[in-house]
């Protein structure tokens, strides 16, 4: 038993480093394809990142030590909230009652960070940046809570483990509506967190649109090789959240449920990707809407359980 948590662990680990960049790749593919264009390669991801880290920085006289420590923190803060979370059918490196309360606050932390970081340059653009990214997130996050606060009631656990692999068969028909309404609210909530469209656009170059870009201008080299890299582990993690709640499929043969994980994660890339292909960017007054419908959403949810 304790061999087969191990290899359990190891895999999933596995996944939770290697897969996150192709993802972004599968994203690029799908918007290339749907504007007749063959695209960058699938495994472009993996030599951008390979080539920032072999990279010199530059760095402002005017940042501190917070400037170079942000995107590291960063990736620090994504990893851990990876680990906390089972991949598929693979259970989670790191258990424990309550884990989700540290997931999601892992997340906040991550975003401290960055926009410590982006605010240390002193840059007015990237101030912006990071004032906007604050003020959604005080929309996102509630939204994460009622989610989470639904899978809780759902399986009596605390643990995302157990809140995810909880119900063997899957979730009852009896409860299909609120995980229909928590489905749709997470689906924003990583929309938003990625900076996809319609919340953001991550290949905008003008600095008055951008919310998440901006705060990483001054970022070169290896630093923002691993911000990238970080945004693709957030991409992952939130995605593997999303699509346990809402196809929890599984056929009890290892081998089997991970290839069917991988296929679901590329799945759920693709779809991104149509998005991002059919719908315009909102204008910026018009993205609280977006997130407080979210919120909303995940929030009936909850009721519809306590009722």
């Amino acid at each position: 038993m304790t061999e087969t948590l191990t290899s359990d662990a190891l895999m999933g680990v596995a996944l939770l480093l290697i897969m996150p960049p192709l993802l972004l790749g599968v994203i690029n593919k799908t918007k290339a394809w749907f504007g007749g264009r063959v695209g960058p390669p699938l495994l472009q991801p993996y030599h951008d990142i390979r080539k920032l880290l072999r990279k010199g920085m530059v760095i402002s006289r005017t940042t501190t030590w917070v400037f170079p420590l942000g995107p590291v923190v960063t990736l620090v803060a994504v990893l851990l909230a990876g680990l906390l979370m089972p991949l598929g059918p693979f259970r989670a490196p790191v258990s424990f009652t309550g884990d989700m309360i540290l997931f999601a606050y892992l997340f906040g932390l991550a975003r401290f960070f960055t926009t410590a970081a982006a605010l240390d340059t002193g840059s007015p653009f990237e101030g912006m940046g990071a004032a906007r990214e604050v003020t959604f997130a005080c929309l996102t996050e509630p939204t994460l809570f009622f989610a989470l606060l639904v899978l809780a009631r759902m399986t009596g656990s605390l643990s995302l483990t157990g809140m995810l692999h909880g119900p063997g068969q899957g979730f009852s028909a009896v409860l299909a509506a609120p995980l229909i309404l928590v489905g749709i609210g997470l689906f924003v909530v990583l929309l938003a967190e990625n900076c996809r469209i319609p919340v953001d656009d991550p290949t905008t170059h003008l600095e008055l649109t951008m919310i998440h870009e901006v705060m990483v201008l001054d970022h070169s080299g290896p630093l923002f090789g691993v911000i990238l890299y970080s945004s693709a582990l957030k991409l992952f993690i939130l995605g593997a959240l999303l699509l346990q709640l809402v196809f929890p499929l599984h056929t009890g043969q290892a081998w089997a449920d991970a290839a069917l994980f991988v296929g679901q994660m590329l799945g759920l890339a693709v779809v991104v990707g149509v998005v991002e292909s059919v719908r315009a960017r909102l204008p910026m007054p018009q993205v609280p809407y977006l997130l407080l419908a979210a919120m909303l959403s995940c929030g009936f949810g909850f009721l519809l359980l306590v009722r």
